[in-house]
């Protein structure tokens, strides 16, 4: 189960609307061993594309450097879909490499309503699991 702060959902929701029609895409850092996310990192998706996201190879260093110097994982890894539903298609499960991590997808393709969804993805086999938002 992912346990998130409204907070976090918030940032993330309103980063997938300020890149629409493109995919949005980041990272949330939490403290190692502790499955707790804190720390909200916005990416630039690399592939500017509605369809795909990637990060930039440089940034994605530069992230995973500073996250080993803070003590600190990739507790959530996010990214929208502008057009489909909150479902992780075939490339994502193919490219997700943080076995431990949540990765949470936003839909965007309602303009008034967004869908938040969670999975774990292993091996590229995808499981949803629950998203408890706290206050």
């Amino acid at each position: 189960m992912l346990r998130i702060r409204r907070e976090l959902v918030d940032e993330i929701v309103a980063h997938a609307r300020r890149d629409h029609p493109d995919e949005a895409c980041g990272v949330i850092a939490g403290p190692e061993g502790s499955d707790s996310p804190e720390r909200f990192i916005p990416m630039l998706n690399a592939a500017r594309s509605p369809t795909f996201y990637e990060f930039d190879s440089g940034d994605l260093l530069k992230l995973y450097r500073e996250m080993a110097a803070n003590d600190e994982v990739p507790v959530v890894i996010y990214h929208s879909h502008t057009a489909t539903e909150a479902y992780p298609s075939r490339t994502d499960a193919s490219i997700a490499a943080e076995p431990d991590a949540h990765y949470v997808l936003v839909s965007t393709r309602d303009p008034e309503v967004h869908e938040f969804r969670s999975y774990r993805i292993v091996d590229a086999e995808i499981t949803e699991e629950p998203v408890e938002i706290v206050d």
